[in-house]
């Protein structure tokens, strides 16, 4: 028998002691907690976790956000944990599932999500990068783009940005549901200050936002680029901008992932220092 618990305020720290033995794939769920805690009231960032335990030792993990995307960091009982946080959530909105690669293929499969039609479904590479080492391109530090921290007169602009993402990347429907769902996640991480805007002389030209955040790691993601902008070296600009304020802040460590047919973003990343240090996994329903 698997002993299944549903974690509640008091178990961070058994929690934690878990994860950050995961500490790369583990951003979403570590960032989450720290900003959120464990109880579920279906606010930003809260979710209900389950764990399984060994000799009163977390072995695995899952949440089931109050977005709908079920995280998981189960290197055993993937199916288990992922099916009792939706189970537990009583939580019917389902958005997909996000971690390390295999275990998300696990826990699809468990949930019962549809293979066919996802707007992503995908092995994609783990960067990691030691901020001591980050390669700062010429253009940020001679002076030719500044990257500064989103203003409240950026968040409409990104907002319809962040929506032009989520088409491009994902395949999501444009209309005035993404609309409103890209403005409201945009306008949370400008409150968050995880929001940064790249700038050519007085122009916004490029974006990118900081998706999981603790003092020592960051983790990056919503890069951004408009599509006639692109090919000058923006997007890899404003995430060396966005790391050299992480770096400034204290962090010592950046994350992020992209899929292997982003050659150039593959290639910017690169350029900054990161170097691969896993496999992700990200399954997103269509429409979501």
């Amino acid at each position: 028998m698997i002993d299944l618990r549903t974690l509640a305020p008091g178990d961070e720290a058994a929690l934690e002691a878990f994860l950050v033995q995961h500490a790369d794939s583990s951003m979403f769920l570590r960032s989450n907690v720290r900003a959120a805690g464990l109880a579920d009231r279906g606010r930003p960032y809260e979710a209900t976790y389950v764990a399984a335990f060994e000799q009163d030792r977390i072995v695995a993990v899952a949440a089931h956000c109050w977005n709908g995307l079920v995280l998981v960091q189960a290197p055993v009982h993937a199916e288990a944990v992922a099916r009792a946080a939706v189970e537990r959530s009583g939580r019917a909105k389902r958005l997909g599932v996000s971690g390390p690669y295999g275990q998300v293929a696990r826990a699809r499969e468990a949930l019962g999500l549809p293979e066919h039609g996802a707007a992503r479904d995908a092995r994609e590479t783990l960067f990691a990068l030691d901020l001591s080492a980050l390669r700062v391109p010429d253009s940020l530090a001679s002076g030719g783009v500044l990257c500064r921290r989103s203003e409240p007169a950026d968040v409409d602009r990104l907002a319809r940005w962040r929506a032009a993402y989520s088409v491009e990347l994902f395949g999501w429907s444009p209309g005035p549901a993404l609309d409103a769902s890209s403005r409201e996640q945009v306008a949370r991480q400008h409150e968050d200050g995880d929001a940064y805007v790249l700038v050519a002389g007085e122009r916004p030209v490029s974006c990118t936002f900081f998706n999981a955040r603790l003092p020592d790691i960051v983790q990056v993601g919503g890069v951004w680029t408009p599509p006639e902008l692109r090919g000058r070296g923006y997007a890899r600009a404003a995430v060396a901008g966005s790391l050299l304020a992480a770096r400034d802040g204290g962090a010592a460590r950046a994350i992020l992932f992209t899929g292997a047919e982003n050659r150039a973003a593959i290639a910017a990343y690169a350029s900054l220092g990161f170097t691969p240090v896993g496999d992700y996994g990200l399954f997103l329903l269509a429409g979501a």
